[in-house]
């Protein structure tokens, strides 16, 4: 009989802003905008003992034509004023948020992280994201943006740069004796110095040691150099993969990078994005999954999919018709501006799209919701249930992160229904195992490099 444990799931719910997934119009939907609404997700999660709240969001809302995107969302509120309040309305689960790496600067970056960490108490996360378009860099600097290659070489030293300065202070450098009035114990706690081909400053780093040692670093990574960085640098990463056999090929894969680098595999862990619907049966979650898929893939939102991946006007074309028979236009300008492309090679992603099309018969929509990269699990509660838990112990991930078609009141059913069974089946913590997101994640606390040295 086996006595291998079952892998705790690593859960976290996520408030997403610029996406084809929350469906703002429907009628039981909240303010996108309002505090309120992160506060509802972030506390109904952690009565779920999720690990992490996590907030998606864009430096520009996408554009089509002039014409922001349908289910974007405006006005949402800057990420880190967002998780600095719920800082002070939850307890136990982890608070991370999307900070780009391309447009900000490492010291400003890092001491707001840290900032977040001590006030939450050693909750705070960084999912490290790049951006390469000069749409986007317009908010920024006139005509600014890297080329694929520099911007991870920009984001590798960025990473590089804002754990020295997190590591410029030691756990025990400040005294604060009353009675000698000596504050700290070392006069050159925080100074740092760093050259590099990206940076060059020196000075004196002005938030001490973080609660959890560093703040946890989340990345996502597809393509080699993007696998290589994450293995090398990050905490936890995310995969775009759904199918068991492909996730499983890519867990293989970045675990096996990380041992490359000298690391535990065992301390990177991977977590896809999920949605889930729930139903008395499965023919009635099905049901109620084919309706948000309507809601989802407006007219719109599938022109632009497409158009996307053949950066090409197809506006002629019938939605609910067959695949555009012209090939794409990798060379010209970009006709969808404010988002990344991610597939790696346009051609093979038609010539696979196409040949899905004529296997099914699947119109330009039916591609649109096979091709969609989150998973969905749909069924009742039990079947939900087993199959995330068959997923994670067969090692397809180590977790999910999980967002509801409807915010705010999206999770609260996965909390009040299926959670209970997983926690039933030894999957799930019934209580939060530590006061940091590091111990809550599994993770240890990373070794302190020491007050750094200029490198070249």
């Amino acid at each position: 009989m086996s006595t291998t444990p079952r892998k705790q799931i690593i859960l976290a719910a996520y408030v997403g802003g610029v996406n084809e997934h929350t469906a703002w119009e429907h009628p039981d939907a909240g303010s996108q905008i309002e505090f309120d609404t992160f506060r509802h997700v972030a506390q109904t999660a952690e009565r779920g003992r999720f690990d992490y709240f996590f907030l998606a969001e864009g430096l520009a809302l996408r554009e089509r034509a002039g014409r922001v995107f349908e289910h974007d969302i405006a006005g949402r509120p800057d990420t880190l004023p967002v998780l600095a309040a719920l800082a002070a309305v939850t307890s136990h689960i982890g608070l991370v948020g999307t900070l780009n790496a391309t447009f900000n600067e490492p010291y400003e970056l890092a001491r707001q992280i840290a900032s977040l960490d001590h006030l939450s108490g050693g909750r705070a996360g960084w999912n490290v994201v790049t951006s390469w378009d000069a749409f986007t860099g317009q908010n920024f600097r006139r005509g600014g943006f890297l080329s694929r290659e520099d911007r991870y070489a920009r984001a590798e030293e960025f990473v590089n740069t804002v754990r020295e300065l997190w590591d410029s202070w030691a756990d025990d450098a400040i005294l604060a004796d009353k009675a000698s009035g000596r504050f700290l114990l070392d006069d050159d706690a925080g100074a740092f110095a760093h050259t590099g081909a990206q940076f060059d400053i020196d000075g004196t780093f002005t938030v001490p040691r973080s609660p959890q040692g560093r703040p946890v670093i989340v990345q996502a990574g597809v393509s080699p150099q993007g696998r290589d960085f994450a293995a090398a640098n990050s905490d936890l990463i995310f995969s775009p993969f759904s199918r068991l056999a492909e996730a499983q090929e890519f867990y293989v894969d970045v675990k096996a990078r990380a041992r490359g680098f000298g690391r535990n595999p065992d301390d990177l862990k991977i977590i896809p994005g999920a949605g889930f619907v729930l139903g008395d049966s499965r023919a009635d979650a099905e049901e109620k999954a084919r309706f948000i898929l309507e809601q989802q893939l407006s007219d719109r939102a599938v022109q632009v999919q497409f158009e996307q991946l053949w950066n090409r006007d197809l506006s002629a074309y019938d939605i609910d018709g067959p695949l555009p028979d012209i090939e794409p236009d990798p060379e010209a300008p970009p006709i969808i501006q404010g988002r990344a492309f991610i597939h790696q090679d346009r051609f093979e992603t038609v010539r696979r799209w196409r040949a899905l099309a004529e296997e099914k018969g699947l119109s330009i929509r039916g591609v649109a919701a096979e091709v969609s990269t989150r998973t969905e699990y749909i069924g009742t509660p039990q079947q939900v249930a087993d199959a995330l838990d068959d997923f994670i112990q067969n090692d397809g991930a180590d977790g999910v992160v999980l967002g509801g078609h409807i915010t705010p009141g999206g999770i609260d059913e996965f909390v009040d229904k299926v959670v209970p069974l997983l926690q039933e089946r030894g999957s799930l913590r019934t209580e939060y195992t530590g006061s940091t997101l590091r111990e809550n994640l599994g993770l240890p606390i990373p070794e302190r490099r020491g007050a750094l040295a200029a490198t070249a």
